[in-house]
């Protein structure tokens, strides 16, 4: 499989610049939430196509100001609108080939092996118990964080609970404090809970609770790499059509509708 991912601490790195393997891969920077199932599709589609791609995974956020300090992507894929606008405001996304990709739900998961369902919001509170936390992602910045927020505030337990998050960098690393038995609660996309059999899903928070989750796709305005926009129309077309629907609906993700 010629598929590379360049993991979310290299994108972190500050200073240095992220570089795909070679000068004329399609470089592709995309929601960490993203990382099975766009894994997949960016597989199947260099079988298909022959043109080789390469993922940076990490938080939205990260990703849009690597994009902004001039990291060479040609294709951004945020969990969040929101960055998706930030990028848009400084001219660094082509507003034309942007489009909803995907939705996704905000869930309340804990270690599958004390996992009971719970009642939102009264149960919540009571399940953490008096030490324990609540895995979140950064509010301030990681999207799903800012839904599992809006959300809290929405059921009224916000202020309650805000000082009793742990607060991480990415939603996939909330799922991994609540996998490791570190946090007894956390709250992250269904898409994420469906990629172990360390955590269940104990509760679901209503759509009107938090903003939409939708994931915005673009190219970038001034790629940094040489793969040409016809490399990049190609993809972008490619995570359109049905192939790649079926493998995100397979990942639990919903498809946004593309009927006239």
């Amino acid at each position: 499989m010629a598929i590379r991912l360049r993991g979310t601490a290299l994108a972190l790195c500050v200073g240095i610049a992220w570089l795909p393997a070679r000068a004329d891969d399609l470089a592709v920077f995309a929601a960490a939430s993203l990382t099975d199932a766009l894994t997949e599709v960016s597989a199947a589609f260099e079988e298909e196509t022959g043109y080789l791609v390469d993922v940076v995974f990490a938080s939205s956020s990260t990703l849009a100001r690597q994009i902004e300090s001039g990291a060479p992507a040609d294709v951004f894929i945020s969990a969040s609108p929101a960055w998706m606008d930030y990028l848009d405001d400084q001219g660094l996304i082509d507003p034309p080939t942007r489009r909803d990709l995907l939705v996704n739900t905000l869930v309340l998961i804990a270690p599958s092996d004390r996992a009971e369902p719970l009642d939102l919001p009264e149960q919540l509170p009571e399940a953490l118990g008096p030490d324990g936390r609540l895995a979140i992602g950064d509010p301030d910045h990681v999207p799903a964080g800012i839904f599992a927020a809006e959300a809290l505030l929405s059921l009224g337990l916000w202020d309650a609970l805000a000082d009793r998050t742990a607060r991480t960098g990415s939603v996939r690393a909330a799922l991994a404090l609540v996998e490791r038995g570190e946090a007894p609660l956390g709250i992250v996309y269904a898409t994420d809970a469906e990629i172990t059999d360390g955590v269940a899903i104990v509760a679901t928070f209503p759509e009107d609770s938090h903003q939409p989750i939708v994931y915005p796709i673009a190219q970038v305005a001034e790629p940094g790499t040489p793969a040409g926009d016809r490399v990049v129309q190609t993809y972008l077309r490619y995570l359109a059509g049905d192939t790649a629907a079926e493998v995100f609906r397979d990942h639990g993700f919903l498809t946004v509708d593309r009927s006239p």
